[in-house]
């Protein structure tokens, strides 16, 4: 079976509060990922604090799929979620480095998720975890390249681009 977690960084020219305040605004994440097309927070008071909720709308060539996340770490430092109660983490931390911040994401597929999976597709579960992890592997540089480019940009107000554009 693969590893069942990867994460990856990115040198970014900006400071970790700014960058931090990028990355746990998830309604921004359609703009980054290539699978997330979107994603809202379920009560939009609470924002991104420990046990808040949001949906995410993701597509593929094969299929589109929501799931229900709840934030797990929020701490100016660390950003994370689990994912379908549990089953995987993904999150994002921020560390100074130089006059910027190293920002990293990561990918854990959990143990309920590894059971989840056998129970949902049988035989077929090893190759759909290992489609997972390596939609993780490309998924995850992929999106730092994109929250690089907006933070660097200046592209970090909280409330998106404007209807001008």
């Amino acid at each position: 079976m693969a590893d069942l977690r990867f994460s990856d960084s990115v040198y970014v020219a900006r400071d970790p509060d700014s960058v931090y305040v990028l990355v746990s605004d998830v309604t921004r994440m359609g703009e980054w990922s290539p699978v997330c097309r979107a994603c809202w927070w379920d009560d939009p008071d609470m924002g991104p604090v420990v046990g808040a909720w949001f949906t995410g709308r993701n597509e593929t060539a094969d299929r589109v799929w929501e799931t229900r996340s709840q934030v797990v770490a929020a701490d100016g430092r660390e950003f994370a979620w689990e994912v379908n109660g549990g089953w995987v983490r993904w999150g994002f931390t921020v560390a100074p480095e130089a006059d910027g911040t190293r920002l990293t994401e990561h990918w854990q597929l959990l143990p309920p998720g590894v059971a989840g999976f056998h129970e949902r597709y049988g035989a077929d579960a090893d190759a759909e975890i290992a489609e997972r992890t390596a939609a993780a592997h490309t998924g995850i540089p992929a999106t730092l390249a994109a929250i690089k480019r907006t933070a660097e940009a200046g592209q970090d107000d909280v409330a998106g681009p404007t209807e001008s554009g």
